[in-house]
């Protein structure tokens, strides 16, 4: 072995940090649950295989020409990924279950309130009101949103932000069920809502879109770029005559953009940067807006039962979260433990198709608030 070449292995084991190792680890986590516990598969893995490449030493795809920084640079940085992974979303969203029960809204409005009492929470704990918007909108359980708001807010904390949003929304099915069933009776749970569908005509369908894009972008203009993104995958899926643009872009454009974007953020959890007490409350902030936001979900569910007569499962409230489609599908397994004839299930994607909206005009609210350009 020649002294040069001896020379450069010491020099990347000189330079490895206790830090870089215990990112390393994190990143194998990651691609642990990926893998074994199949938690969001698509940007765990993806995200614990930047963290990795970031961490070791001296690598040449971070810096100022590395690939990864480019990747940032190119789609996060300026936004492009979150928003065209938006086209994707609504390009595999049906918004039908919403259209055929629309009080579900409501529902979707109350599974953000946790947002803003975590602002709050933040701003206590010193953070300032740009960074405590960008902790709070990790409620939303949206990553695509997250990554808009804290890179329009608090660009130092997009890496555990974004962390925090996937990760929590791979854990929604641990998460949620604990809390909902503490603020449930048994007889609530065991609620059966018959489900009778009523046909949306494609006219409507197609108009739906283009009504919550105009209404929204005219009350929440910081909102527009999301809720236009995300309206017009819907729009194309609607209206029957882009089939190859709906394909394209719910598969090959939305798996390309998140195999980049979670290399991208995984890029940056980098050890010297990302361990220290900010990013720790950061994530338990975090948990505390997804547990706050399940919490508000199901009370206004309880409320509605109320005002039903009794006719309204409260679990439903648990939906009103963004977190697309697991979220109702957990609401429908809850409901199943109880009752294995109880089906909630498109009831549940009403309210959770509703959230998904919500988390966007949230996110919107919380820019126009903070005076972000």
């Amino acid at each position: 072995m020649s002294p040069d070449t001896l020379h450069y292995l010491l020099q990347g084991l000189n330079n490895v940090t206790w830090q870089s190792l215990v990112m390393i680890s994190v990143g194998l986590l990651l691609i642990f649950l990926a893998v074994k516990k199949e938690y969001e598969p698509l940007l765990l893995l993806p995200i614990g295989a930047g963290a990795i490449l970031a961490n070791l030493p001296l690598s040449p795809l971070v810096g100022e020409h590395g690939m990864l920084q480019l990747l940032y640079d190119m789609g996060v940085g300026n936004e492009l990924f979150p928003l065209l992974i938006f086209i994707g979303i609504g390009a595999m969203t049906d918004f039908g279950p919403l259209l055929e029960n629309p009080k579900m809204v409501l529902l979707g409005a109350a599974g953000q309130f946790g947002i803003f009492l975590t602002l709050l929470l933040a701003l206590f704990l010193g953070f300032n009101h740009n960074q405590a918007a960008s902790i709070g909108i990790i409620g939303a359980i949206d990553g695509p949103t997250s990554i808009y708001v804290s890179n329009k807010l608090a660009p130092e904390l997009v890496a555990p932000i974004t962390v925090a949003a996937y990760s929590y929304m791979s854990l929604v099915p641990i998460i949620m069920p604990p809390i909902m069933r503490a603020l449930t009776t048994q007889k609530e749970r065991a609620i059966r809502m018959p489900y009778t569908s009523r046909e949306i005509s494609q006219r409507t369908r197609i108009l739906f879109p283009i009504v919550v894009t105009i209404i929204v972008g005219i009350l929440v203009p910081f909102a527009t770029p999301l809720i236009g993104m995300l309206m017009l995958g819907n729009l194309m899926r609607e209206s029957k005559v882009v089939e190859r643009l709906v394909g394209a872009s719910s598969n090959e454009l939305a798996n390309v953009v998140t195999l980049f974007l979670g290399l991208a953020i995984g890029s940056t959890m980098v050890g010297e940067k990302f361990l220290n007490l900010q990013t720790l409350m950061i994530l338990v902030l975090g948990l505390i807006a997804f547990c706050l936001d399940t919490v508000m979900g199901v009370s206004f569910g309880k409320l509605m039962n109320v005002f039903s007569g009794g006719k309204f499962n409260p679990l439903i409230g648990a939906a009103g979260i963004s977190a697309f489609p697991m979220a109702a599908r957990v609401v429908q397994k809850e409901a199943q433990r109880e009752n294995f004839d109880n089906f909630l299930l498109m009831h549940a994607m009403g309210a959770n198709a509703a959230g998904q909206v919500a988390s966007v005009v949230a996110g919107g609210v919380l820019l126009a608030l903070m005076g972000a350009s």
